[in-house]
């Protein structure tokens, strides 16, 4: 399964675990012409002109784009989420409402920041929260933004949860053209109040999204400066500090943040810190906690599915559906919770109903993730047209990142994993590598090393997979890449124990990985 929100970890187990458990009762706008709601707010679906018969620009609203190759291609990965995203036009009322609330003093005084938070943090967590977020309703909630600053263009909190309605609408609809138009709104914000934390934190959600986690540290220590209670920058805070594999700083961040702000975007965090580092108890333990807790549909949903996560990590995959089902009670729609459950299906053995779900993921949110996992499903079920109906999706996965790097993004380490298998091995070894020079991760470490391995550098692949698996994190996709490393470099006792690890930890993760893990252990009956 693809790396988390809140993903990474690197060599050497951190000496400084926390010692407790959350919740437990311890203390400029480009161009010249004038911004408005309108050309920061598209008036119609998103990835769609007006009429819903093509894509929109990539790049600022009314601009062309930056490379018509690269439109072409994007407009590829809109046209498959096309079709998905008419649903969303069906439930409105609900972001309308909660964004309207947040925009008023309503928000103060409902969310009145306990423990001396400014009342700003309020605002800006109420207008961002997982309830309002994993819902279908943004596209409306933008909409009634664009509407309150056509009437109140100076308010500089409006325009600060615009940008991060649109990071929001970029992540949940796998459409990176959302990110320049919220760079936009977060600069207008802070044009009109300089350092408003709430802008700060945005910018600080944005850099992440693009895969910027030195920026992303930046902006989020200078939003904790002027607020230390803002709950999005905490969160940033320790998003970025993992991603960028400084982990001993990330259990900090997550200590501070469980005292400053507990509640359940915290609690995740602290969880995945956790579980990075090998104390998948502890994890679970957090999480369950944070259910019981959650109040609302969308907060149900986003810790289920954590859970759900954390298990199919395991290899427990009846009780990953277990909880992908709770999940989905409280929001049949949540696609994240969509894909995990058809992933825990195919390690399940119902491989016909895991590409249903995928298919249906795909078709609303074609991120490279979920279109490598449909493609790989096609390869192992080798059914007529399957071989063109899996390029079709590793395409796709290319379009997707010329879209994302058009957007701004730093795509590489989506780059690095999906070439490797499925694409130009030499292309995937500089992406591994680029990427690998800005950050030191689990992730990056696993990336690059499978890069060299596919490319016949073994001896230079080992030292990287080793340190992909040294942290403790039970991950079965880095103990087959090492393992399959291990052999390739002349060490089978070492390798076929990374192997027989992978299996007996996860014997569903990939439908393709673990079938040639068993044939590089057993020969090729032992595949199926």
């Amino acid at each position: 399964m693809p790396p988390r929100t809140h993903d990474d970890g690197p060599a050497g187990r951190p000496a400084n675990a926390p010692e407790h458990e959350p919740g437990t009762g311890r203390p400029d706008r480009p161009g010249n012409e004038p911004e408005t709601p309108e050309n920061t707010v598209p008036e119609n679906e998103p990835g769609s002109n007006a009429s819903g018969s093509g894509p929109k620009s990539t790049g600022p609203a009314g601009a062309a784009p930056p490379d018509a190759a690269v439109d072409e291609r994007g407009a590829a990965v809109r046209r498959v989420a096309a079709a998905g995203r008419r649903w969303r036009r069906a439930r409105t009322a609900g972001c309308a409402v909660l964004l309207a609330v947040a925009l008023t003093g309503g928000a103060v005084a409902v969310g009145a920041a306990r423990d001396g938070a400014p009342a700003s943090a309020a605002v800006s967590a109420a207008a961002v929260s997982p309830a309002l977020l994993s819902g279908g309703d943004l596209d409306a909630g933008i909409a009634a933004l664009q509407a309150h600053l056509r009437a109140q263009p100076r308010d500089f909190s409006g325009w600060a949860v615009l940008g991060l309605a649109y990071v929001e609408q970029a992540r949940v609809q796998g459409d990176p053209s959302r990110y320049p138009q919220a760079d936009r709104a977060l600069r207008r914000s802070l044009r009109l109040a300089p350092d408003n934390d709430q802008a700060l934190a945005g910018r600080a959600a944005l850099a992440a999204a693009r895969h910027d986690f030195t920026g992303a540290l930046r902006q989020a220590d200078r939003a904790l400066a002027q607020n230390p209670y803002s709950e999005r920058a905490l969160c940033s805070r320790i998003d970025a500090l993992v991603e960028l594999g400084r982990y001993d700083e990330a259990a900090r961040a997550a200590d501070t943040a469980d005292a400053r702000r507990p509640g359940v975007p915290v609690f995740t965090r602290y969880a995945y810190v956790r579980e990075l580092r090998g104390d998948v108890g502890a994890a679970r333990r957090v999480l369950e906690r944070a259910l019981a807790t959650a109040a609302t549909p969308g907060d149900v949903a986003y810790v289920a599915t954590q859970l759900g996560q954390l298990a199919w990590n395991q290899g427990d995959h009846r009780t990953a559906l277990t909880h992908y089902a709770r999940a989905l009670a409280a929001d049949e729609n949540y696609l994240p919770a969509l894909e995990g459950r058809a992933r825990a299906q195919a390690a399940s053995g119902d491989r016909a109903a895991a590409v249903r779900g995928l298919e249906a993921v795909v078709a609303r949110s074609p991120l490279p993730g979920p279109l490598v996992g449909l493609g790989e499903l096609y390869e192992a079920r080798g059914a007529a047209g399957d071989q063109d109906r899996a390029r079709d999706q590793y395409a796709l996965v290319g379009a997707w990142t010329d879209l994302a790097r058009a957007g701004g993004v730093d795509a590489d380490l989506d780059t690095a994993l999906a070439a490797a298998d499925h694409g130009d091995r030499a292309a995937a070894l500089r992406a591994a590598r680029a990427e690998w020079a800005r950050r030191h991760s689990v992730h990056t470490a696993d990336a690059l090393a499978w890069a060299l391995h596919v490319n016949g550098r073994d001896r230079e692949a080992l030292p990287y997979a080793r340190r992909a698996t040294a942290t403790g994190y039970r991950n079965a996709a880095f103990l087959y890449h090492r393992g399959m490393i291990e052999l390739a470099a002349g060490d089978r006792r070492e390798g076929r124990a990374s192997l027989r690890a992978a299996l007996r930890l996860n014997p569903g993760f990939s439908p393709l990985g673990a079938a040639r893990a068993r044939t590089a252990l057993h020969g090729p009956e032992a595949a199926e």
